[in-house]
Parts: structure tokens; C-alpha cells; sequence
């Protein structure tokens, strides 16, 4: 078991004049090599509870367990080898004066030799789907999505078997977009990893993810499989969320076209039905 979260409760400022609950109550279990998404409106809770995942946040009340370790009483080093979240924008957080430095800044602080630092940078480097070239390099020097690509390479230096992505794409353009959900993609599928992401788009986490958690005021209000949470509607609706595009469109064709299947997701999904409807009528 990835993460085991039980009844966790987290209020800001406890006890002052701007107290707020931001989680009530939360159970949650996220498997080994799962591929989650988190949707919510804003406010909802979605990155509080994120950042429990890796103890920036304690528990209130409750408790967050990550492979088996407690994140209250664990060692927040050993919990955040297991474990790395990139937040939205990440290459703010890039300081360093080559991206080698930047890469290898954590490595440094836990003290390994200079050669595994190395290897382990290529490694990283690599895994993100630039040259090794691009680390003599100032970070500042690098387009938008290879800052984004650094950044990450920054967590998976430390080999987490946990990434957690809070609006991993936010800012980029669609090509650099894509080559970011690509790279999540191919991370989770060729090392395994438990990937949990956090989006405002519909679209992206109905193509990429496999699960999706929906929050509302600090709780779960709905947890299934894509296709068992976006068929409801009408009740994500109601609290301020929709299901993607594509499948208003669907709905809006099924109108015309009765023998379409409506309960489609992703674009990919309604070409592959459209086709698949237009053989049938010749």
C-alpha cells in the first residue's frame, strides 16, 4: 500500500482569529504503481491534502501513512525519499548556477560521493528526456517546458516511488503541455511509479489518469474509476466542476445520432466511436 490516510482533519491557524478547516474527516488508500487524479474547485482542499503525502503538512487529528511510515513520527528526510511533489510553477524554484548544481543540490545535503552524484544526475537527467549537454548550462538559459523538465528531474533524483504533480502544466503552451503529460506517462508506466496529479483540467485527467478523487469543502464527495466519475454529470456540476468537452459534445450528437455511445472522454475515445459508427452505417 502506497498511502494509507484515516480520518484526517487539518485546520489552518488553530485556535487564532483566522482559524479554517481545509480537510474534514479524509480516508483515503492509494495503491502501489496507482494513476490518480484529484479534482476539485478552488478551496476545495486538493493541495492540503497533497502536501500530508510528504509531511509539509501534519494531521490535526487523523493519520497519513506512506509506506508504512507514520508522517508524524517518521523522519521527514526518509519520507521524502519516498516521496516528491512538484508544485505548480517549479522552475521558480530553480536557483542554482548550472542545472547540474540544481540537480545535484539535494544529493550534496544528504552527503554521497561526488560519482554516485554524477550517475545519479545523468540518470535523472536523462529520465526527463534531455542531453546531458543541457547540464553545463544556466537553468535561465532554457525554454519553459526544459526549466519544467529540470525542475522534475530535481525530484526524481532522490528516487521517489511516490509523484505527486499539483498543476504540473500550468502556464505551458499546448506542444509543451503535452510533452510534460508525456513525460508523467512514461515515468508511471516505465518505473512503476504511484503517480498522484492534481488538476483543474477535465480533459487531462480523463486521458491520463485511471482513477479520480473529487473534492468539495474539505472532503471527499465522489472516488472511482474516470468513466464511473465523469458519467455524473449533473453532480459535478452542482459543485462548480463538468465533465470534459468532448463528452457534451457526444451528448449533443447522440441527440441526432441515437446509436452513439455518449459515454465518451477523451478525444481519442470519440474518433474511435465515430469511426467505429460510421463503418456500421455503410
Amino acid at each position: 500500500m502506497s498511502i494509507v490516510v484515516t480520518n484526517l482533519t487539518h485546520t489552518y491557524m488553530k485556535g487564532g482569529p483566522f482559524e479554517k478547516t481545509a480537510l474534514y474527516n479524509i480516508n483515503l488508500k492509494i495503491d502501489d504503481n496507482e494513476f490518480v487524479g484529484i479534482i476539485g474547485p478552488t478551496g476545495s482542499g486538493k493541495s492540503t491534502l497533497v502536501q500530508h503525502f510528504n509531511g509539509l503538512l501534519k494531521p490535526t487529528s487523523g493519520k497519513v501513512y506512506v509506506n508504512g511510515m507514520d508522517t508524524t513520527g517518521s523522519s521527514l528526510k526518509e519520507l521524502r525519499k519516498q516521496v516528491g511533489i512538484v508544485f505548480q510553477y517549479p522552475e521558480h524554484q530553480l536557483f542554482e548556477e548550472t542545472v547540474y548544481k540544481d540537480i545535484a543540490f539535494g544529493l550534496k545535503k544528504m552527503g554521497l560521493k561526488e560519482n554516485e552524484i554524477e550517475e545519479r544526475v545523468c540518470n535523472s537527467i536523462s529520465s526527463v528526456g534531455l542531453s546531458k549537454d543541457v547540464l553545463h548550462k544556466s537553468p535561465f538559459e532554457l525554454s519553459g517546458g526544459q526549466k519544467r523538465r529540470v525542475a522534475i528531474a530535481g525530484i526524481l533524483v532522490m528516487n521517489p516511488r511516490i509523484l505527486v504533480l499539483d498543476e504540473p502544466a500550468a502556464g505551458l503552451d499546448p506542444r509543451g503541455r503535452d510533452e510534460i503529460y508525456n513525460l508523467i506517462v512514461e515515468l508511471h508506466n516505465k518505473k512503476g511509479l504511484t503517480v498522484i496529479l492534481v488538476s483543474h483540467s477535465m480533459e487531462d485527467i480523463a486521458k491520463l489518469a485511471r482513477r479520480v478523487i473529487v473534492m468539495n469543502e474539505g472532503k471527499i464527495v465522489m472516488d472511482g474509476q474516470v468513466e464511473e466519475v465523469f458519467k455524473n454529470a449533473e453532480k459535478l456540476e452542482s459543485i462548480g466542476l463538468s465533465v470534459p468537452q468532448i463528452t457534451y459534445l457526444m451528448k449533443k450528437l447522440k441527440a441526432i445520432i441515437p446509436g452513439l455511445n455518449e459515454n465518451i472522454f477523451t478525444v481519442d475515445e470519440a474518433k474511435r466511436e465515430i469511426v467505429k459508427y460510421l463503418k456500421k452505417a455503410r
